[in-house]
């Protein structure tokens, strides 16, 4: 997707230093011609996010081919006190991977470093660049017949560098984790230039501190991810998904549990989507089409999978499944795909909801997480809290409740003013954090803390682990030049 059009920015007095001058000429000499470029067209693509609400300026964009190269451009700013912005496929949807406005800092880009590096198909593991996109990772996988499930719908143009510095995610979280729990080691450039390599493929590692976790989530402040050795699976031999309208939320939630149990856990997607989300892709995306004949308010895209041969029966459990679920009231109608074809059009009433949101106008977005058993009564209490505030307001919310993430977006009203709106911005969020908050939930459940959510972390991490976080940052990036204005 083409990011937005660059908005134009008030001047900047910013000069670099003669260091910084000096260190961004040894840069274009480290990186070749190829590597660099300070062409406005060229960097445009790399200073704005996808949704146009974060924009800055850099002086140079600089892409590096190896990590011997990232190693010696990061060295050589951290002897000028030249800032960085790492970013991979600038998919942010918190402002993390674009540089402020102050044209300071260099971004820099890891696209050039797009190759598997080896692939261990008896190990179940891989080990790729930071710049190879994802859905290229998932195709080298299953053309060895294993399984990366990692999947987000910016798939085509996401770079796993991103998705585990923002510890992305995703449709599968439920069966296989979030990014997290996808990463067996890392190779990762330290802010002082030094390279760490700690690329194992190893299950089992209890000599010390487990050094990846720092960086997975920490969206490149404290150091840039190279490589990793990710986790793959088995690869699933059927996938049967069916879109389901539920009776509610509580019944959607009863199927959720009653679907695990009974298909001997065997649920790879469970994605709740309410009505107005169906409503604003059938009104803005092209070739989508509702597959149950009656509105709804809510529907679940729940998917089982299986990586037997033969299937194991799981159709059969599956259908059972949907007609006890219809006999007690669960659910109210349901379409079980047919093919692979019907399972896409399945997904694309739910991996457009955010183009859909985009195309419809102004919304104010909240991806949280609370308890699995806590959605219920927290997506009644959210909305309750924000009608207060804007009672003509539109709930567009859908996510994968199956791991308890939602995305809970509020959609401008009907005829409304937009600007009016967008000013209760604080408030409405504020009401959706704090009912977030009193379930023991999350404010960032997959996107990451970035710009957007920097300040309004604070209000709901204790003390001591801002504390920690920011010990931490001040160990690795004492001079704080590794995507500065980012989460700390």
């Amino acid at each position: 997707m083409a990011a937005p059009a660059l908005k134009p920015l008030p001047e900047t007095s910013y000069q670099p230093t003669p260091a910084q001058a000096d260190a961004l000429a040894r840069i274009k000499v480290v990186v070749g011609a190829r590597g660099w470029t300070t062409n406005t067209e060229e960097m445009r693509p790399h200073l704005i996010e996808w949704r146009g609400h974060y924009q800055g300026r850099a002086q140079m964009v600089v892409r590096p081919a190896n990590t011997a190269e990232v190693a010696d451009v990061v060295r050589i700013c951290a002897e000028a006190l030249l800032p960085i912005v790492p970013q991979g496929g600038n998919t942010s949807m918190c402002g993390g991977s674009v540089p402020l406005e102050a044209g300071e800092e260099i971004v820099l880009s890891l696209a050039r470093m797009n190759q598997v590096r080896a692939i261990d198909p008896a190990n179940h593991t891989m080990i790729v660049e930071a710049g190879c996109v994802l859905q290229t990772i998932q195709g080298v996988a299953s053309e060895a017949d294993r399984y990366f499930p990692l999947s987000l719908a910016a798939e085509g143009s996401c770079m796993i560098g991103g998705n585990l510095s923002t510890n992305a995610g995703g449709t599968n979280v439920l069966r296989y984790g979030n990014a997290r729990e996808l990463v067996l080691g890392l190779e990762v450039v330290l802010p002082d230039g030094r390279v760490w390599d700690g690329l194992l493929g190893l299950r089992k590692d209890n000599t010390g501190y487990d050094l990846k976790q720092l960086f997975l989530g920490a969206e490149g402040t404290l150091g840039i991810i190279t490589a990793a050795v990710l986790k793959l699976f088995p690869k699933p031999r059927a996938i049967h998904a069916a879109f389901c309208a539920v009776r509610d939320v509580p019944a959607a939630m009863e199927l959720l549990g009653r679907a695990r149990g009974q298909s001997g856990d065997r649920v790879e997607t469970f994605e709740l989507i309410s009505r107005l989300v169906i409503d604003l892709i059938l009104k803005h995306i092209p070739a989508t089409h509702d597959p149950l004949a009656a509105r709804h308010d809510h529907y679940v895209l729940l998917e089982l999978a299986t990586a037997a041969e033969d299937d194991d029966g799981l159709r059969d459990s599956f259908e059972a499944i949907l007609a006890t679920a219809m006999e007690d009231g669960l659910v109210l109608d349901a379409a079980l795909a047919q093919s692979e074809q019907q399972r896409q059009a399945f997904w694309a009433l739910r991996e457009n909801g955010s183009e859909s949101q985009k195309l419809e106008g102004a919304s104010i977005k909240h991806d949280i997480s609370v308890p699995v058993s806590a959605i219920p009564d927290f997506y009644e209490d959210a909305w309750n809290a924000v009608l207060e505030i804007e009672p003509k307001a539109r709930l567009v919310a859908f996510g994968h409740a199956g791991d308890g993430n939602l995305h809970y977006n509020i959609a401008e009203p009907v005829g409304g003013d937009r600007a009016a709106f967008l000013e209760k911005w604080g408030a409405i969020s504020a009401a959706v954090h704090d009912t977030v908050h009193a379930y023991h939930g999350s404010i960032s459940a997959e996107h990451g803390i970035g710009q957007l959510k920097r300040e309004e972390m604070t209000r709901y991490k204790s003390e001591v682990e801002l504390d920690v976080m920011k010990t931490i940052k001040a160990a690795l990036d004492p001079m704080g030049l590794m995507n500065p204005g980012k989460v700390i």
